[in-house]
């Protein structure tokens, strides 16, 4: 495990994806978390529409909502990539989500991840294995996304690998069980030369919802990252159930204090991916390492349902 700057004993960080999330609800939870001195990253749509589609969440199309994203920035958080927009985009609409949001942020994303039900996700759903183990997991989602996702197949549409490649630094792909990301995935940022379209990829751990992000970060779990000196970048959507008749969830508030007393160094996923790269490189994933990583992944999603 790495040397964590200013003396830290393990590192903390959150990419939270917007679905669901009010712009209420948001500022009672980033108020929460800037209260308590962790700085994470915010994954956006740049454009609209808002509250429509498969998701209520906001967009930036809303100037109040943009506005407190320009804010959330301004005071130490990241700013992430989580599509153009809340449902599936073409190849021009994507460019033109890319472009608002360097307008609005003041550079292009270093961070994103794929949101589930947009088409042009870029090496998604069944992608995101090699050989056999694509066969498992379609016998594993019993086919629920067949050759769904194409952001990354040139002759599509939907295609913007090429963008993605020039303009965003890190993606997002598996998530695991346990709090120390850095553990089941020690190669992390990697890049995986069968998926060259994506710079560098990072893994997370599983906190979809406020039950499954209290889970990973319990007692035990908090004692075990420190314990280890590893690193935790929390996969979530902090629009469910985080915040209730806007007050926070007593439970995560309570962790999360927890957490913020020890000797973490709490920076943004990006922050946290380039310190990391700054030790030992952008890794190159092998055959072998490939494999093994989505075995683990595969097995803990046929038996726990991981993201």
């Amino acid at each position: 495990m790495p040397v964590w700057p200013e003396g830290k004993r393990f590192a903390f960080t959150v990419f939270d994806d917007p679905d669901s999330q009010t712009l209420e609800d948001s500022r009672v939870v980033y108020g929460c978390l800037a209260e308590l001195g962790f700085r994470t990253t915010k994954g956006v749509w740049p454009i609209g529409p808002w509250r429509e589609g498969s998701s209520r969440s906001e967009s930036c199309a809303n100037p109040a909502y943009r506005q407190h994203v320009q804010k959330l920035q301004s005071s130490g958080f990241e700013i992430g990539f989580h599509g153009a927009a809340l449902n599936t985009s073409s190849r021009e609409r994507t460019l033109a989500g890319l472009n608002a949001f360097r307008d609005y942020f003041g550079a292009d994303p270093l961070t994103m991840s794929n949101h589930f039900d947009n088409e042009e996700g870029i090496y998604f759903g069944a992608h995101r294995v090699s050989g056999v183990r694509r066969w498992i997991y379609h016998a594993a989602t019993l086919g629920k996304h067949p050759r769904r996702y194409n952001g990354h197949v040139r002759e599509h549409p939907n295609y913007w690998g090429d963008a993605c490649r020039a303009r965003i630094r890190y993606c997002r792909n598996f998530v695991f069980r346990g709090i120390n990301t850095l553990a089941r995935c020690p190669f992390m940022p990697y890049h995986d030369p069968q998926r060259p379209l994506v710079h560098g990829w990072y893994a997370s751990s599983e906190g979809a919802n406020v039950a499954l992000f209290a889970g990973t970060i319990s007692e035990v779990e908090q004692d075990r990252l420190e314990a280890e000196g590893g690193a935790c970048i929390m996969y979530t959507h902090f629009g469910k159930g985080f915040c209730e008749n806007g007050a926070i969830h007593p439970e995560f508030r309570r962790l999360l204090r927890r957490l913020s007393c020890r000797n973490g160094w709490f920076v943004p996923v990006s922050t946290l991916l380039d310190y990391l790269a700054a030790q030992h490189g952008l890794h190159r994933l092998s055959s072998r390492e490939r494999a093994c990583l989505e075995w683990r992944w595969l097995r803990e999603k046929t038996m726990r349902g991981s993201s």
